[in-house]
């Protein structure tokens, strides 16, 4: 059913607090591509002591932008809330996916600050990192998810009902991504510390036993990434749901898996440029809104 009036203006705004979140994601991957993530030092949220930093350096102006811009999420994801219980009626599944949104966008700001903290930013390899890396990652993916739960339910889709074997699927399934995605953003920083001079290099340093846990976890990624694309396919393909809404996001799901691993392989033939990583991480968030969006149509 197609919202009408006041929620039809609530899907919209939901819909570009997502987009702008996912702006958001990519800003925060360029500052650790670039290696500015100490930028405004160990100071959080202040930049380097002051509220704001003079005669910035790059990677100062690079990390300082960040956080203004997560600031400025917090104002959208709070107008968020607000307007799905003032304007929502009650009972109303947007109100939940509203809320669990502002949840996971606290615990989102308490991790990004755990990260600068700790030090865990810029030039550390430490194994710790990439518990925190690992956290962060899984606290952003259930933030868009339930950003893109809350836009899609307040267009009018129906909450999702679960069901024993449709149930363990979509969880299977979302959890295969998510590990996808841990996978891919401890690689991503291993290329990051460690940039490899050649391909040729590039996997001689991956079985080297002296080189880093970053290094050396790389290699699971890409069999890591064909394991879950097959997975993805097959559940996009069996059982998709009957509606157009339903068959249209089925073919959002194939055709982003197979975006997704030639930008994988491109990525890695160009010894992962900053660009690349950033395009391979933007078709990543849309392949994970399109899968939720498709378990929420499988689960309706």
């Amino acid at each position: 059913m197609a919202p009408t009036g006041r929620n039809r203006r609530f899907a919209i705004f939901a819909w570009a607090v997502l987009g702008y979140n996912l702006s958001v994601v990519l800003w925060g991957a360029y500052v650790r591509a670039t290696g500015s993530g100490a930028g405004c030092g160990n100071h959080w949220p202040l930049c380097n002591g002051p509220v704001s930093p003079q005669t910035p350096a790059g990677a100062t102006v690079i990390e300082f932008t960040h956080r203004v811009t997560s600031g400025l999420d917090v104002v959208l994801v709070a107008g968020l809330v607000a307007w799905a219980f003032l304007r929502l009626p009650k009972r109303h599944p947007a109100r939940v996916g509203a809320a669990l949104s502002g949840v996971f966008l606290v615990s989102e700001a308490l991790l990004g600050a755990s990260l600068v903290l700790l030090d865990h930013v810029a030039k550390n390899a430490s194994a710790n990192r990439a518990w925190s890396l690992s956290a962060h990652l899984i606290n952003t993916l259930t933030l868009i998810a339930c950003l893109t739960l809350t836009a899609w339910w307040g267009m009018g889709r129906p909450a999702v009902v679960v069901r024993a074997r449709a149930a363990w699927m979509a969880a299977a399934t979302l959890a295969a991504f998510m590990l996808l995605g841990v996978s891919g953003a401890i690689a991503a920083l291993g290329d990051t510390l460690f940039p490899a001079p050649s391909l040729a290099a590039g996997f001689a340093l991956d079985f080297d036993p002296a080189a880093n846990l970053f290094v050396r976890l790389r290699v699971w990624h890409p069999l890591i990434a064909a394991c879950g694309s097959a997975w993805m396919l097959y559940y996009a393909l069996a059982g998709a749901p009957t509606g157009p809404p339903g068959r249209r996001l089925s073919y959002c799901v194939l055709g982003l898996v197979a975006s997704q691993l030639g930008a994988g392989v491109l990525n890695l033939l160009l010894l992962a440029p900053v660009g690349m990583q950033l395009i391979h991480l933007l078709l990543a968030d849309l392949l994970w809104v399109a899968l939720v969006l498709f378990t929420a149509e499988r689960l309706r």
